[in-house]
């Protein structure tokens, strides 16, 4: 069974490896500019967060995976008092933002949405959804990872900065 066990480890953990190996680094640097328009027609900029930690969550309105972990985020929301930490959603790969926010209303996202675009994806290495950073008080980058996270996984990774 031990054997098996680390057999299992190691596709698992090679798995992660490969799904992140082109994402930013987590070598405490700093995370790259994120500004857009939120749904609400506001315009977003991470910098305006202050210091305090912050997940950025990249998703797609037709993702499924993306649905499935989207009330995951909700209760990491309502887990996470807004003062302790920035939770973002940036929506990519969407025709228009009526189709946006239809998937936030579905999913009943309780966070800011920005309606991301080919330069922030670009800047921030998004190649596949769900995609996500976990940034500290100084937004410098201490996790990152790619596909769906579970309620648990989410709050560790959250709560661990």
């Amino acid at each position: 069974y031990l054997i098996n066990a680390g057999v299992i480890a190691v596709i698992f953990f090679g798995g992660l490896a490969w799904q992140t190996r082109n994402m930013l680094p987590t070598d405490g640097q700093f995370a790259p500019p994120l500004t857009g328009a939120t749904l609400d027609g506001e315009l977003y900029d991470l910098e305006g967060a202050g210091a305090r930690p912050a997940l950025v969550y990249f998703f797609a309105p037709w993702c499924r995976i993306c649905a499935a972990s989207a009330g995951n985020l909700n209760r990491l929301r309502r887990w996470r008092d807004p003062s302790d930490i920035e939770i973002i959603a940036v929506a990519f790969d969407w025709d228009t933002a009526a189709e946006v926010h239809e998937y936030v209303e579905r999913h009943d996202l309780n966070v800011t949405v920005v309606l991301g675009d080919p330069g922030v994806s670009r800047r921030w290495q998004i190649s596949a959804f769900p995609s996500y950073y976990v940034l500290d008080d100084e937004h410098r980058i201490v996790r990152r990872d790619v596909g769906y996270s579970s309620q648990l996984g989410l709050w560790l990774r959250a709560w661990l900065i």
